[in-house]
């Protein structure tokens, strides 16, 4: 597992800017960008494979958000199936037993969590304690303050991502200390 978050960190060093696409028109716009990795936002069983493909083929590391694929079951065995089926480099879940098992299997594993209050937080910092996943997306990323708490309290690399607006919000997150942003938009790719 140190092995994976070693990993993940060096590739967050060369890429810390993160496509997060949601339709093919991202996917192809990504392509055009010096993004190193690509969440990947969207799909269905029938497609996924080919999304990722497309994503493995430019050189890129394909991370699956799992819970935005239609017909994939919040089950471990959704997890199997993108490992057994594609050829994505991890996935990202706010479902600690989809993270866990991309674990198990030898995959990027990250952790997706929405802070909305001090119960939240205190959520998340028991649950990388109970297993360490190898990178934690917060959401809403433009919490400034939040983030450099959570980079304060923990060696897991942290994403920060939703509502980053504009490339004031991405150095804000990283003057907080987090190793890569995550975006959908396209034009904060080119930055």
């Amino acid at each position: 597992m140190e092995n994976a978050r070693m990993k993940i960190i060096d590739l967050l060093e060369t890429s810390p800017v993160i496509a997060a696409v949601k339709d093919e028109k991202g996917l192809r716009r990504c392509f055009e960008s010096e993004c190193g990795v690509v969440f990947i936002l969207y799909g269905n069983l029938c497609n996924i494979a080919g999304i990722v493909n497309q994503v493995k083929n430019q050189g890129m590391t394909a991370i699956v958000h799992v819970d935005f694929i239609a017909g994939l079951s919040t089950k471990e065995i959704a997890v199997d199936f993108i490992k057994q089926n594609t050829r994505a480099d991890g996935i990202i879940s706010t479902k600690p037993m989809l993270v866990k098992r991309a674990q198990d299997l030898g995959m990027y594993s990250g952790q997706r969590t929405f802070l909305i209050d001090s119960i939240a937080l205190g959520t998340l910092k028991r649950q990388i304690e109970v297993f360490r996943p190898d990178f934690i997306e917060i959401m809403p990323g433009i919490m400034p303050t939040i983030l450099k708490h959570m980079k304060e309290y923990t060696d897991i690399p942290i994403v920060a991502g939703g509502l980053i607006f504009d490339k004031k919000d991405v150095m804000a997150a990283f003057d907080a200390g987090v190793d890569a942003v995550s975006t959908s938009r396209e034009e904060l790719w080119f930055i």
